[in-house]
């Protein structure tokens, strides 16, 4: 490689890894004068690389953002990083496995030997554990509007279309609403994105699904971010799904339907998942440590049940229902009547 390309490359290399550069180091570390630093200058941005200048004793150079993505510059650890990423892009819920293989493709064209020996012998598939309903995929733009308001600190206004009933059709799909809420966080769970948020008319912390948001603009006014209950975007979300169907954490998970608010469900749910499916229905997903367990936890709930799964979960329905039956056609039990304690002699023992 002739030396005038290998210094810009150089050249091109230090201006990604910091973001200001003064021209005096530039010219240190390459080992030529600030003159040629300005020439090497002067050919990247020839080849479309948006590199600004400031002027001064102290005046540098920064490479700046620009009208079009310019070729990069990746070293080895970078590039494999990369295409590691881009195979598994598919199992991130946002709707970008199609432009993450030709990303992948493209990468992996420009990629020296020695690289694309190594991406080729890493081939990486993405196993989403088994759902108990599809995972639909938030589109891409929806997801860059979520991330764009959470950066602005702006409130956002958007329809939210609850969850249809279990084997319901699209025409009976209820009606998006209207929601204001303060977006803190926009996180993935499962293999879907979850927008975290102060839900300004409910005057609560809500979790919403991105793939059932539709933006509404403009935002709302800016606003202070409030604290967030722990003050851990990590550990809220983990209680927040701690036990629902798709987490680890317990041996027996489950889904139902209840005939009441989320709002009241949620008040007393801990770490199960609730989703509102209407003004007075709302989806429960939560786990325990044996299905007549998780049953019980249920019924506590004073309403109408209907299981979307498992079938074991049915079962346990079923065998607390003929126990609690049983105990229904039970007469009164007479307790033991408690035996009298023994008299207690108080004359003194003899010496």
């Amino acid at each position: 490689m002739p030396k005038t390309s290998a210094r810009l490359l150089a050249l091109l290399s230090m201006l990604q890894t910091r973001r200001d550069w003064p021209g005096a180091l530039l010219a240190e570390r390459l080992d030529v004068s600030p003159r040629t630093v300005r020439r090497d200058v002067d050919r990247l941005r020839e080849l479309g690389y948006p590199i600004v200048a400031a002027k001064g004793p102290d005046g540098g150079y920064r490479l700046d953002a620009g009208a079009e993505l310019p070729p990069l510059l990746f070293d080895d650890e970078q590039a494999v990083a990369l295409a590691i990423a881009l195979q598994i892009a598919t199992a991130t819920g946002a709707g970008i496995g199609e432009a993450a293989a030709r990303a992948l493709n493209t990468v992996r064209q420009v990629m020296p030997d020695r690289l694309r020996r190594r991406i080729d012998t890493l081939q990486v598939t993405a196993v989403e554990p088994p759902a108990t309903r599809p995972g639909p995929q938030a589109d891409s733009s929806v997801i860059m509007a979520l991330s764009a308001a959470v950066h602005a600190r702006e409130v956002l206004r958007f329809d939210y279309a609850p969850a249809p009933p279990p084997g319901a059709t699209d025409d009976g799909r209820a009606e998006p609403t209207p929601r204001r809420a303060q977006p803190h966080h926009l996180v993935t769970w499962g293999g879907r994105w979850y927008l975290v948020a102060w839900d300004l008319d409910r005057e609560d912390w809500r979790t919403f699904r991105a793939d059932r948001i539709t933006p509404r603009s403009p935002t709302g006014p800016r606003f202070t971010p409030r604290e967030l209950p722990g003050g851990d975007v990590t550990a809220f979300v983990a209680g927040r799904f701690r036990g629902s169907a798709g987490s680890g954490d317990w041996p027996c998970r489950g889904e139902v339907i209840l005939d009441l608010p989320a709002a009241d469900v949620a008040r007393y749910a801990q770490d199960a998942l609730v989703e509102e499916l209407g003004p007075n229905r709302c989806r429960l997903a939560l786990g325990s440590w044996s299905w007549p367990g998780l049953a019980a936890t249920i019924g506590r709930f004073d309403a109408d049940i209907e299981v979307v799964s498992p079938t074991e979960l049915k079962d346990a329905f079923a065998h607390l229902a003929r126990r609690y039956a049983n105990a229904a056609t039970k007469p009164f039990a007479t307790p033991d009547p408690v035996p009298a304690p023994p008299l207690r002699s108080h004359a003194r023992p003899s010496v």
